[in-house]
């Protein structure tokens, strides 16, 4: 007799500013409902409360467990799939919904396990001195900016990773690089697997349109790790022009830099996505410059989805989702001048990898492959099958 489907409840502490992990939410959330799977949506929100509540929650492992095994008890969920769990949720979340008889699958889209600002970025370069629970040296750098702030992500961390450990059944990561570079900061090797993005077949461009491109494409948060000073060099390198859709810390700064260089360059700021897909349309290419440690962002995947040739540094998990041989070393402006330029020059060359982006998203990021790797990973957990 085979299994019965699983009931999940999906769980998310929502960020103050939204980005791709709430577009990870959103999709799984769409998979789960097209593949008839009974499931909830349970959200937190940092943007409604302040710092010094965050901060609370931070040290107490998370608020109101109660609310979750409530929900896993409601639903009869046999799955808690908890996306960010930090700090309203927290890891009381975890063992209140094992308590109540859930497996629990934690999925870490950064480093925050670990680093008290998740990014694993700063003075210009990837940081990994944090890892297991040591901690205090996110605590000696003061990376959450203030004294205070610093030393409670710096003890909520170490302080709570035993019960995290504890109460998770599978991690999972959506690229081989997260799931490396996570057990090398303290993951035991057989709890993590990746779980690759997808993006819905509908998103898939008909065919590309990168031939008739008018211009270079970046879509990124202006912040340090993103890189995008790197592709305003590249630019005033190459000469080709480019486009900046998004806001952040380093704006002012972005704008600056691109006029002291005399660089081609137009910042549009915060664009929504039917902008951004407005703009990939019109696109030579996309780069994505980061110099951080990516896990596997979005804008490539809808780059490549709308046809459009990606150029990206050799940054974290952003390899396997382009191909390492459309990736330069990061911060090198001069090889990615070169590479836009290569691209600028050759309209059919444009065209013909824009086309086989397409495909690779077709084969490599389908609703149906992903479905498939999730459901697998709930039969897992639950013990429906060795794997």
């Amino acid at each position: 007799m085979s299994a019965a489907p699983p009931r999940v409840l999906v769980a998310h502490n929502r960020y103050r500013s939204e980005g791709g992990e709430e577009r990870s939410v959103e999709l799984q959330l769409r998979a789960l409902r097209l593949a008839g799977i009974e499931h909830r949506l349970l959200e937190r929100d940092s943007g409604g409360v302040g710092r010094a509540r965050a901060g609370a929650a931070m040290l107490g492992g998370g608020t109101r467990p109660r609310e979750v095994a409530a929900h896993v008890a409601e639903l009869r969920a046999d799955v808690l799939h908890m996306h960010n769990m930090q700090p309203l949720l927290g890891p009381r979340a975890l063992a209140a919904a094992r308590a109540e008889g859930a497996r629990v699958v934690l999925h870490l889209h950064n480093f925050r396990l670990f680093c008290a600002i998740g990014v694993a970025f700063r003075d210009g370069a990837p940081c990994f001195r944090c890892r297991g629970r040591r901690t205090l040296p996110g605590l000696a750098l003061r990376c959450r900016g203030s004294a205070p702030e610093a030393a409670i992500y710096a003890a909520g961390l170490s302080l709570h990773q035993p019960a995290v450990l504890e109460a998770v059944d599978r991690f999972v990561a959506p690229s081989r690089y997260a799931v490396a570079q996570l057990i090398r900061l303290g993951l035991p090797a057989g709890a993590i697997q990746p779980l690759p993005h997808y993006l819905p077949a509908e998103q898939l461009a008909q065919r590309s349109r990168a031939a008739d491109g008018e211009f270079a494409l970046v879509a990124a948060r202006l912040a340090p790790e993103k890189g995008v000073g790197v592709a305003v060099e590249a630019a005033a390198i190459s000469g080709v022009p480019l486009k900046v859709a998004g806001e952040g810390p380093l704006a002012a700064e972005l704008h600056e830099q691109a006029r002291a260089l005399g660089a081609p360059v137009e910042f549009l700021g915060r664009a929504a996505d039917g902008e951004v897909r407005a703009l990939l349309d019109r696109a030579a290419a996309l780069v994505v410059p980061s110099v951080g440690s990516e896990f596997a962002p979005y804008a490539p995947l809808e780059g490549m989805a709308a046809g459009v040739p990606v150029v990206a540094t050799r940054s974290g998990g952003v390899p396997e989702l382009v191909g390492e041989e459309h990736c330069v070393p990061r911060g090198d402006a001069p090889a990615l001048a070169a590479a836009l330029s290569a691209l600028w020059e050759e309209p059919d060359r444009r065209s013909e990898r824009g086309e086989a982006a397409i495909e690779r998203i077709r084969t490599r990021h389908s609703e149906e492959r992903y479905l498939s790797e999730l459901l697998a990973l709930y039969r897992r957990v639950r013990g429906d099958e060795a794997l």
